[in-house]
């Protein structure tokens, strides 16, 4: 059974940080894509941040350029995201995913998703 785990999440204050992780099991995903999204109540999931199977590439929604780094660890079969400078309007559930897209911005694209975990940055 393929299972994505997200952990990391909870209530920080304004310009604090986190850290998510992403483990993987059930397969390898050290040849896929693995990315982050995050949903807030009332939207529509939005991409945050990708990043390529070598670790040599990663992509980053405007919003949280500068601030957040993704990172990855294949003998882990893990992702990370680390969130600095947190605003409130980064409070939502965020979910990683993985797959082997071109289109790493795009939800539809990834075959495998995380049950959540929820960040909340209070002001």
């Amino acid at each position: 059974q393929v299972q994505l785990v997200e952990s990391g999440g909870g209530l920080v204050q304004t310009g604090g940080s986190l850290r998510l992780s992403c483990a993987a099991s059930g397969r390898t995903f050290s040849s896929y894509l693995r990315a982050w999204f995050r949903q807030a109540p009332g939207k529509e999931r939005e991409f945050v941040s990708a990043i390529n199977w070598s670790g040599t590439i990663t992509y980053y929604a405007d919003s949280v350029k500068g601030r957040f780094t993704i990172s990855r660890d294949n003998a882990k079969n893990t992702v990370y995201l680390q969130m600095n400078s947190l605003k409130p309007e980064d409070t939502a559930v965020y979910y990683c995913a993985a797959g082997t897209t071109a289109t790493p911005k795009l939800p539809y694209s990834y075959n495998y998703w995380g049950q959540g975990t929820q960040v909340t940055v209070s002001s």
